[in-house]
């Protein structure tokens, strides 16, 4: 009997002793899980790593315009590049690079084709772009736009070899059998052109029109006595009219220009005509292979040109532009949309 006592009392005090150990243990494990989890309290790790660089050229820019110099895409290209420069918006030096041959074609391909690291743009309008697809493979998927810039619009200038008094009576000579030869540019000229006989009444045979390569080849051909009349947008033609070399004597437009240019008459002003007009818009492009890091630099680049006063002045006022700015996206969709109405036109 005691023995039974005793042992059931050893039983007891062992089996206690079992409980505190496996609790002891219990606590232990559960301990060393606790140090391994971070305190909600301690401080969160910062990355050492510095936040990536913007891009920016390195290197000179390259800047192709498919007009000859004083023309009015190179007057353009020349002031944006003189802002990026006065402003110290690019530190590199930009170089602008007039390439004409097959009426741009030769520059506007290469710049689609050629392997660009950011350092590459193109001067684009719809007067290269309308001829582009009229006439050749490229389209609008071959370039990345970047921006537009501004709006023109053109007038009809005489030389002083030329031998009627105003464009009123060179309608007249021509209706009356005599030809009378207009020159101008490709684009947007030929289009202003064609809604400007179907204005008048006559026909090409009438007033037959001369191509040139670029406006500045037109104007030469003016002041040389080869044709009678030019098309041309005000800015390339504002030095031979401060000069008195050439006049302006139709405004084609809605409305008249204002400044230096706000006598000049419209269509409806000379006779019973309507008024004619082709919007110009001047942008710039660059091949597909730019990086799209390169193409914001330049949009965002470039609106800082269009709001500085020298281009407010120096560009817009002067060449009685409209201000008009669109960043690569508004430019995609805007250049892509005209290419459509382009194409819709001449099926």
């Amino acid at each position: 009997m005691k023995t039974t006592k005793k042992t059931r009392a050893l039983a007891a005090i062992l089996g206690s002793v079992m409980l505190v150990s496996v609790a002891a243990g219990c606590s232990t494990q559960q301990s060393s899980q606790n140090s391994q989890i971070p305190s909600s309290s301690a401080p969160a790790q910062t990355s050492s790593q510095p936040a990536p660089e913007s891009w920016t050229p390195k290197k000179q820019v390259e800047w192709v315009v498919t007009s000859n110099p004083g023309g009015g895409s190179d007057i353009y290209t020349r002031m944006i590049a003189d802002i990026l420069k006065s402003e110290k918006l690019v530190d590199q030096t930009i170089l602008v690079n007039n390439q004409t041959d097959g009426g741009g074609e030769v520059g506007r391909r290469r710049v689609s084709q050629e392997k660009n690291d950011g350092h590459l743009l193109l001067t684009f309008n719809s007067g290269d772009l309308s001829p582009m697809v009229k006439n050749t493979t490229l389209r609008m998927d071959g370039f990345k736009p970047v921006a537009v810039l501004a709006i023109d619009r053109q007038i009809l200038l005489k030389g002083n070899k030329t031998k009627y008094k105003d464009f009123a009576e060179a309608i007249e000579a021509a209706k009356g059998g005599t030809q009378v030869v207009i020159g101008g540019s490709k684009g947007d000229d030929i289009a202003t052109y064609n809604k400007m006989l179907n204005s008048i009444g006559v026909t090409e045979a009438q007033m037959p029109y001369l191509m040139y390569d670029s406006t500045s080849d037109a104007q030469t051909a003016l002041l040389g006595g080869h044709v009678e009349f030019c098309i041309s947008k005000p800015a390339a033609a504002m030095q031979y009219i401060e000069s008195k070399d050439v006049t302006p004597v139709v405004a084609l437009a809605t409305e008249r220009f204002g400044s230096t240019l706000k006598d000049v008459p419209l269509l409806s002003e000379i006779g019973s005509y309507e008024d004619v007009e082709s919007p110009v818009w001047r942008g710039v492009v660059a091949s597909k292979s730019m990086p799209d890091e390169a193409v914001k630099f330049w949009s965002e680049t470039l609106k800082k040109v269009s709001e500085s006063e020298a281009w407010q002045k120096n560009y817009i006022e002067k060449n009685l532009l409209t201000p008009k700015y669109m960043n690569y996206e508004e430019a995609t969709k805007y250049m892509n949309d005209y290419q459509t109405s382009v194409l819709a036109e001449s099926k």
